[in-house]
């Protein structure tokens, strides 16, 4: 590799680190600590000769959940300068410290972010590091404990905020399918009806397409839940799996209650030989593409995701790679749909025998919030580093399917003397959005959720070039709605006192 430039970026280490509760050896870390030992982690694991926490120069740290949405609270504090108190548990002071804004893509985004940094003489060592401790969390205040884990740090940050501008509408909140538990089956239903499955089979569907994801995570010794499970046992609704919102079951959504971290250290080639870094913990960067797109609602079509197709496409093609060139696989898994999207716009199998989680995916390896790809990538490091000169993708998904972010790594050189990163641009939207309707419209998708009052259902309808919602806590309006198809039937759809919509079937 001596023909490679000085300023070809690289990675050089990655690390995890993780804990459950009531394991040996728990210790109650807190979401820095986790960080913290993940990218201790990752400067062991570069077995660089001098010092690797003084050669960092850049450090970006992943937002937190309790610091990303109003659902999540921080009980127990945080730190004001999130990446400056990850950096100064692993020995490290970066000239820069960035916090990234909310998203599932972020780590992998970060990858091209701070590859093109170093491609252009910027920075030399820079790395990528996060973790949840909500299951930790969690466990202190059921006993009705307290902790501080609030912490000042002095120094600059660059925080880029949460920026949830275009990703959710106003009236998927007031009509409670805003947060991804109840937004992706709006998806999933226009795709069932469309595959004419019934609820239970197309659980099934989700059940084997998820059942090789859990045989990964139990063999994953980072794995919140590693227990392998049957289709069957994932698609049957039960007391232990139950319906959280209409087709899924609580054990095929993505797992928050986790203690993982993760960390990923860049550098450019001519400092790797500087540190010592051995050349076989290099692995290269051979392509980064993200893209964003509009609310789901939006969308030309509910069950897709442009965005992800064309981050992926474009990753694969600034990499001169195929997808029958790829040998691992880690495509983002918070709920089947984000991949069912890819498998079917690539006429990818469901069964192929590479599989398509590398980490054993967000329902039981665990949704480390917003982290969760930089354990992907960390696990696409060491398949590259095990297998050489074979190719890995990535790929980080944001929202509601609403950005998505694709890298493809090898051991194989890789020429940045043309960029490898491509942010391209926002997908327009389709369709617009009425907050209020009174009216017939069209029916397009719907999901049930339950509640302590009873079933509430809402359903997605078209007029013309518009999207409404509608609720409805009817019996037979949800029984209609489990029955048969949906899509194409006439709703009427009007006000009520509460400034939602109702709906019933005409």
């Amino acid at each position: 590799m001596t023909s490679l430039a000085d300023n070809t970026p690289i990675i050089i280490g990655v690390g995890q680190y993780s804990e459950r509760v009531g394991q040996p050896g728990y210790a109650e870390m807190s979401h820095m600590d986790l960080a913290g030992a993940a990218l201790k982690a990752a400067f062991a694991d570069a077995g660089a000769k001098r010092s690797l926490p003084q050669a960092l120069d850049t450090l970006a740290a992943i937002r937190q959940f309790e610091m990303s949405a109003t659902r999540y609270s921080a009980p127990f504090g945080h730190s004001d300068n999130v990446p400056r108190s990850i950096a100064r548990r692993a020995g490290a002071n970066p000239a820069r410290a960035i916090l990234d804004v909310v998203g599932g893509d972020r780590p992998q985004r970060l990858i091209g972010e701070l590859a093109a940094e170093i491609a252009a003489g910027r920075s030399k060592v820079a790395a990528i590091a996060g973790a949840e401790a909500l299951s930790t969390v969690r466990s202190i205040v059921a006993r009705g404990e307290t902790r501080n884990w609030s912490e000042h740090r002095r120094g600059s940050l660059e925080d880029r905020g949460p920026s949830y501008d275009g990703v959710i509408d106003r009236t998927a909140f007031k009509h409670g399918v805003a947060a991804p538990i109840s937004a992706y089956p709006l998806a999933e239903n226009v795709r069932r009806e469309r595959l004419g499955l019934s609820l239970q089979d197309y659980r099934l569907e989700i059940g084997k397409l998820f059942a090789p994801f859990t045989e990964v995570a139990a063999r994953n010794p980072h794995s919140a839940a590693p227990t392998a499970r049957s289709a069957e046992e994932l698609a049957t609704l039960t007391e232990r799996n139950r319906l959280v919102a209409e087709p899924y079951g609580r054990l095929v959504v993505a797992r928050d209650q986790v203690n993982q971290g993760a960390a990923i250290v860049l550098a450019s080639v001519g400092e790797a030989r500087r540190l010592g870094v051995p050349e076989d913990r290099w692995v290269h960067i051979h392509g980064v593409a993200d893209c964003a797109e509009p609310s789901m609602l939006t969308r030309a079509d509910l069950e897709k995701s442009p965005a992800a197709v064309a981050a992926i496409a474009t990753a694969l093609q600034i990499a001169g790679c195929e997808w029958k060139s790829v040998t691992h696989a880690d495509l983002y898994s918070c709920f089947a749909i984000p991949v069912f999207n890819l498998l079917d716009a690539f006429g990818l199998d469901r069964a192929d025998p590479r599989g398509w989680t590398l980490t054993g995916g967000l329902p039981f390896f665990g949704g480390a919030g917003n982290n969760y790809s930089s354990h992907a990538i960390a696990e696409a490091v060491a398949r590259c580093r095990a297998a050489p000169r074979t190719m890995a993708l990535v790929g980080a998904n944001g929202g509601n399917m609403s950005k998505y972010a694709a890298g493809v790594y090898s051991t194989r050189p890789a020429d940045w003397s043309q960029e490898r990163w491509s942010s391209l641009d926002k997908i327009k939207p389709a369709f617009g959005v009425l907050d209020e309707y009174d009216g017939e419209a069209v029916a397009e998708s719907f999901t049930i959720q339950p509640g302590k009052p009873g079933e509430i259902a809402t359903l997605v309808a078209r007029v013309g070039t518009d999207r409404v919602l509608g609720n409805s806590t009817d019996p037979g309006v949800i029984a209609a709605l489990r029955s048969g198809k949906v899509a194409g039937r006439m709703a009427r759809i009007e006000g009520d006192e509460n400034g939602t919509n109702r709906f019933w079937f005409i």
